[in-house]
């Protein structure tokens, strides 16, 4: 029997507010095939992950009703009821660092008695390696995630993997592309991501914050446009700046695995979620995103055979200088399972600054999460 037709994704209008935006650059992909335009897009890109790690990519052959038919799926899926979400949640599985199928609002207690407002699905990239059973409602247009998860890769992963080999000067621009194979086994998903709307009373008491300031432990990350704003980063100079979703483009930005294999030339960003404006504040927050990684077997040390890198004498990292060298699945393991371990809720500042037990930030022995206030 065929499923039932799902309506079409109407986005809600963008916020009016005067917001303190982020100065981000876009890379405009149709560049990417013409004489030269591989190397101008470098040229824009060298700044943005040096110091604040986001940009803007558009003319990404991807449509705008392929990415508002994924927006409509996670609808779908956030209206079922939580009896039949639960049924696709694991506790166990997930404070073992296994992170796919969905999680439940209020899985952590962010600080004050108010728990978290988000709740999470992950599909794993269909690399033959990541078995799961799927809602009907996922599982009736299952073809049609596991192509849009491909165009995710083939149409901008590929592309930037590329233009950061150029970036680093490496002998064969297809280095990275060769670490980052679709269908070799790796820890790549798909994410519907619902932020559900708080009282003014409850934001207050969490400083306004969705989620504290924090990095993403891949490659890159895609946030697909999202009217509701609420994501902030962190710039160069300090300041918590607003990102602005512009039309027709997706919202990238760099993690701490590309940081660890270029030494930290490449800056993993720092961001967070903030309360949206006034006139968005009652509105749920759906987002669709894509999170690339290395493929599992890949080592995370420096690159050694980037001539940028040597110059810069940048041949370490935060693993290798306690004597670790982390594959991505072993990376991916510790990071997750300390980030979905149980722990006591933040003591919050009224200014905003989470503060954590030092255990509940160990990912390992010497090595800890940061909380970006």
């Amino acid at each position: 029997m065929p499923g039932r037709i799902i309506d079409r994704y109407e986005h809600v209008p963008v916020t009016q507010e005067d917001l303190d935006w982020a100065d981000l650059i876009t890379l405009d992909l149709s560049l990417y095939e013409q004489p030269g335009g591989k190397e101008e897009l470098v040229k824009q890109l060298d700044h943005a992950v040096r110091n604040v790690g986001f940009f803007y990519v558009k003319n990404f052959n991807i449509s705008q009703g392929e990415v508002d038919r994924q927006f409509a799926l996670g609808r779908e899926f956030y209206a079922l009821p939580l009896e039949e979400k639960l049924k696709y949640h694991n506790q166990k599985d997930l404070e073992s660092g296994e992170y796919n199928g969905y999680r439940p609002a209020g899985h952590r207690v962010l600080g004050n008695g108010v728990k978290d407002n988000v709740q999470v699905y992950n599909i794993p990239k269909f690399d033959g390696f990541h078995h799961r059973e799927q809602p009907p409602v996922l599982q009736n247009n299952i073809k049609e995630i596991e192509a849009f998860s491909r165009k995710c890769h083939e149409e901008v992963v590929v592309k930037l993997l590329r233009l950061f080999a150029i970036l680093l000067e490496l002998p064969d621009e297809d280095q990275l592309v060769r670490d980052h194979l679709y269908d070799v086994k790796g820890e790549d998903h798909l994410r519907y991501m619902h932020y559900a709307a708080r009282s003014p009373e409850e934001n207050a008491k969490v400083a306004n914050l969705y989620g504290p300031g924090h990095t993403d432990l891949g490659t890159v990350t895609l946030l697909f446009r999202q009217p509701v704003a609420a994501l902030q980063i962190l710039n160069s100079a300090g300041e918590w700046k607003w990102v602005k979703p512009q039309d027709g483009t997706i919202t990238i930005n760099t993690c701490d695995a590309l940081t660890a294999l270029t030494g930290g030339l490449i800056k993993s960003s720092v961001h967070r979620v903030h309360t949206p404006p006034a006139d968005q504040a009652h509105i749920d927050r759906l987002g669709v995103l894509y999170f690339a990684r290395p493929n599992n077997h890949v080592v995370l040390d420096p690159i050694a055979n980037s001539p940028l890198l040597q110059r810069l004498g940048l041949t370490s990292n935060a693993f290798t200088e306690l004597g670790q060298h982390l594959t991505t699945e072993q990376w991916v393991k510790a990071r997750q399972t300390q980030q979905q371990r149980p722990r006591v809720s933040a003591k919050i500042s009224t200014d905003g600054k989470y503060q954590y037990e030092k255990k509940d930030l160990e990912i390992l022995p010497g090595l800890h999460a940061v909380i970006h206030n």
